[in-house]
């Protein structure tokens, strides 16, 4: 699948939005993309997924046996590449504040798993859920994004193969142009800044 026919999924969902957005790390742009839109069609979820899998190194899916995605975000997408990938899918959450693997889900000493996002930005919740799943006793080798928008910045600690690699611009919220600045901020997504 082309960057163009990733971006015209994003399209048709409605999911590529213009505005004055807050983003979960805090900063600011003027362009956000609801991944929950472009899932929530499954057999557009599926294409996605399968376009993402033919991505990953065939080493790398050899050795995994889950993905882990991240809860809220990663998980259809999570789920998804799993399917794909013929692995076990799995999640992390944070009932307190900081992710946790839960719910019966267990990785065996050094297992070698697979984090799944739906959009990387700074790379933080990445790098938090990849701890958590240490912590659980698995190893994440490698990860995973339908959308990459750090330009290029974000250090996840693993090799990581976006779907898409989008340079959008994020701002300091203290740092703004004249024309963000100007439109009304709004936090569409599901993690407070």
């Amino acid at each position: 699948m082309t960057d163009d026919e990733v971006l015209a999924e994003f399209r048709a969902a409605e999911a590529l939005l213009e505005g004055h957005f807050i983003l979960s790390s805090g900063l600011r742009s003027p362009r956000y993309l609801q991944c929950a839109r472009v899932l929530m069609n499954p057999d557009r979820a599926e294409r996605l997924a399968v376009a993402l899998a033919a991505k990953i190194p065939a080493d790398v899916k050899a050795r995994i046996s889950a993905v882990i995605a991240p809860a809220m975000g990663g998980l259809i997408c999570g789920h998804e590449l799993a399917r794909a990938l013929g692995v076990d899918s799995m999640f992390v959450e944070r009932p307190t504040g900081t992710f946790e693997l839960r719910r019966g889900f267990r990785l065996a000493p050094g297992q070698q798993v697979l984090l799944m996002e739906d959009v990387v930005t700074t790379g933080l919740s990445s790098r938090e859920a990849i701890a958590a799943i240490a912590a659980a006793g698995g190893r994440v080798i490698h990860a995973a994004s339908l959308v990459d928008r750090s330009n290029g910045t974000a250090d996840l600690g693993v090799p990581f193969t976006p779907l898409i690699r989008l340079d959008v611009p994020s701002y300091q919220p203290d740092a703004l142009p004249p024309e963000l600045a100007a439109i009304p901020a709004i936090k569409p997504g599901s993690r407070a800044a």
